[in-house]
């Protein structure tokens, strides 16, 4: 049943347990965020702020669960959801259906018509409070990490239009505030928006520009989604909600919003106008993404409902509230995936490790030699796919959400002299790694079971998982040689004939478990760059900080995020008095040891 708003779902959110209501004031600069970090990585509940400085509560982690997510989207499950876009995509791609099979499909075409999203006379309940002489330091925006350039409205839909093609776009990107009525707009140069902004460009033309908050969850899953450019989210929405969403015209330019959001900001881009300095910001990578130019967002009117909430998110190092959203995403996008590119997909999965483009695992159905490869090949062109740095595919009976046994699949089926595609391609433009900002080294794996005709010697050994995989520490702060002499030491050391997989890492990173060496390995390494075949059986990859190598590294190289110490000092005095329950440790205790001298960059020589 879908919402009549985000207070809605916040009412289903507390009577079905998830929600955590806090009276006790909680500063939006950091403190907030802290909180945030220290549920979102333990399972925690959604919480609201009630007491943040402002006049709006203030909502996050509220997808941060499994329930929460399809929650989120109106539906019992996630597999719910798979299953309707799977059967709904069936019916609108298969071409052999018989003249009365078609016309018996005909009622669930119609049905999903009746989702498109249509247009409300009048104004919306986002429309209730009109400012005509907007400021944004009504909302209580945050400031998430210590070295972010500012506060960050990081939850925001915005919406463009093509002004070619009408074709308008929800996306979702991050805005720095650069004081009362302007704002950076963070669209990366692959995003629609930042498409659309070269349109205007082109026709020297001010872009207009709305931004919502809050309303129906499903929006802001919507505005995430990996949808072909031309296809409106609110189309995905209206699906996914089983009710069309009710658009209104905003009111100082003509784009079309939901009528139940509960805080529109409307304004324009100009082409024409210089652009300003964005960042740095604490990112999803676990990284800081660093300053660089983006365009300004200028603010000509804010609304709201009367009863308005701020809904926000913070992103850093894995596992965060995104995660839940990617892992919808997986469920949701597999279906169209399989029926209209590639029909030997099972199924798909990003661990959250990889933060959604450095690692994604593929299983398939496999008929016919070199049907691996193809799928890699396939894959690494596909939309957003495109932006994979790791990209694993197996088959048979291998469990791609079972870490160990997938390993030991993995590292038996794989030869690493035949079945490694090396390749160079875009990345992702927040991937720190590579020599050339978005552009990199890429790499397939082909860890599917092989046919007789792929098998061209003989795979020695079959490694369990604790054998196949070794982590070695190193200290390029006290020898520049250290990789270089791990290297060495592997090749004498792992001549027995066994696979094994070494993972070299800084010794600074915490080793007791898998998940953190994951996260390092997978974000500081460039396939193309630091993968090493020592032997016929045993591989190296380089995951250490490029920045402390002989000769330093190209570009600025980014600090983890990790709250500071007199913000983790200030949460635990606070803890017990605000009603938070049980006391959770902050996680940047751990973290904080992978920190370089340095604020959001590694300053090696201070």
């Amino acid at each position: 049943m879908p919402y009549t708003g985000l207070s809605d779902f916040i009412t289903r959110l507390d009577t079905r347990g998830g929600l955590l209501r806090i009276k006790a004031f909680f500063d939006p600069l950091l403190e907030i965020s802290e909180v945030a970090d220290r549920f979102s990585k333990n399972g925690g509940k959604a919480l609201l702020f009630e007491n943040n400085g402002t006049s709006f509560p203030l909502l996050i982690n509220a997808f941060g669960s499994d329930e929460r997510m399809a929650l989120a989207l109106s539906r019992t499950s996630l597999e719910d959801t798979a299953r309707d876009i799977e059967n709904t995509f069936a019916s609108l791609v298969n071409q052999k259906l018989s003249l009365r099979s078609k016309i018996g499909s005909l009622p669930s075409l119609l049905r999903l018509a009746g989702y498109l999203p249509s247009r409300k006379r009048g104004k919306g309940l986002c429309q209730q409070v009109i400012y005509h002489q907007p400021d944004l330091s009504m909302f209580p925006v945050l400031k998430c990490w210590p070295h972010d350039g500012g506060r960050y409205i990081t939850l925001p839909m915005v919406h463009t239009k093509n002004p070619v093609t009408g074709k308008t776009n929800v996306g979702m990107y991050r805005m720095q505030i650069l004081d009362n009525k302007t704002t950076a707009m963070h669209w990366q140069r692959h995003k629609t928006g930042a498409n659309h902004f070269e349109e205007y460009r082109k026709k020297k033309l001010r872009m207009p520009v709305t931004v919502t908050l809050g309303g129906d969850p499903v929006y802001a899953y919507a505005a995430t989604a990996p949808l072909p450019e031309n296809i409106d989210e609110y189309i995905l929405a209206g699906f996914l909600r089983k009710k069309r969403v009710r658009l209104v015209k905003c009111i100082t330019n003509d784009l079309l919003i939901p009528a139940d959001a509960d805080i529109v900001i409307e304004g324009y881009v100009d082409p024409e106008e210089d652009p300003v300095l964005e960042g740095p910001f604490g990112d999803h990578t676990g990284f800081y993404s660093l300053a660089a130019l983006y365009p300004k967002f200028h603010v000509t009117c804010i609304t709201h409902s009367s009863k308005a909430v701020y809904t926000a998110t913070i992103v850093g190092i894995p596992p965060m509230e995104d995660e839940w959203l990617a892992m919808a995403t997986e469920k949701i996008f597999l279906s169209p995936l399989r029926l209209a590119i590639l029909p030997e997909i099972e199924d798909m999965h990003m661990p959250a490790p990889g933060v959604a483009h450095n690692l994604v695992i593929v299983k398939i159905r496999k008929t016919y030699p070199g049907q691996g490869k193809k799928v890699i090949s396939s894959l690494m062109g596909a939309g957003q796919m495109m932006f994979t740095k790791y990209m694993i595919v197996v088959s048979g009976e291998t469990h791609i959400r079972n870490y160990s046994r997938l390993t030991s699949d993995v590292m038996r089926n794989t030869c690493f002299t035949s079945d490694l595609l090396f390749m160079t391609g875009p990345l992702d433009i927040l991937d720190h790694t590579s020599e050339i900002p978005a552009l990199g080294g890429k790499l397939g794996i082909d860890a599917t079971e092989k046919l007789p005709e792929e098998i061209q010697q003989e795979m020695k050994g079959d490694p369990g998982y604790e054998d196949s995989i070794v982590v070695v520490p190193v200290n390029l702060s006290l020898d520049k040689n250290a990789v270089e002499n791990a290297i060495r030491d592997i090749t004498v050391r792992y001549g027995d004939g066994h696979k094994r997989l070494c993972l070299l890492v800084d010794h600074s990173v915490d080793r007791s478990g898998m998940y953190l060496i994951a996260w390092q390995v997978l974000g500081n390494s460039d396939p193309g760059r630091d993968i090493k075949l020592v032997t016929d059986n045993t591989i190296v990859i380089d995951g250490t900080a490029k920045v402390l190598r002989k000769g330093g590294f190209s570009r600025q190289w980014p600090n983890v995020v990790c709250s500071s110490d007199e913000t983790i000092s200030a949460i635990n005095g606070k803890w017990e008095s605000s009603g938070l329950g049980a006391f959770i440790p902050s996680p940047s205790v751990k973290y904080s040891r992978m920190l370089f001298t340095g604020k959001d960059f590694a300053d090696i020589k201070s």
